[in-house]
């Protein structure tokens, strides 16, 4: 499974560890992805979907019509 929102879509990104002589290393700053299941209300069931910490207050906020909107559109699978 990668790391990725199912319904943001955002994913690791690279950037650097500095130390303190400011030698760089390679790194990767993964997202905070949580596992969740809500309820979808148009869709009439409850969804597992693996989200990201800003996507999840986004839903809370704006409600679930966009996840069931790209459940239905096929962009994203559900369990």
């Amino acid at each position: 499974m990668s790391r990725r929102c199912q319904v943001s879509g955002i994913g690791p990104i690279t950037g650097n560890n500095v130390s303190h002589a400011h030698n760089r290393t390679k790194r990767r700053f993964l997202p905070n992805l949580q596992k969740k299941r809500i309820w979808v209300q148009e869709l009439n069931r409850f969804v597992t979907l693996k989200l990201s910490a800003k996507a999840l207050k986004g839903i809370s906020k704006n409600g679930t019509a966009g996840v069931a909107k790209l459940i239905r559109e096929k962009k994203i699978k559900i369990r």
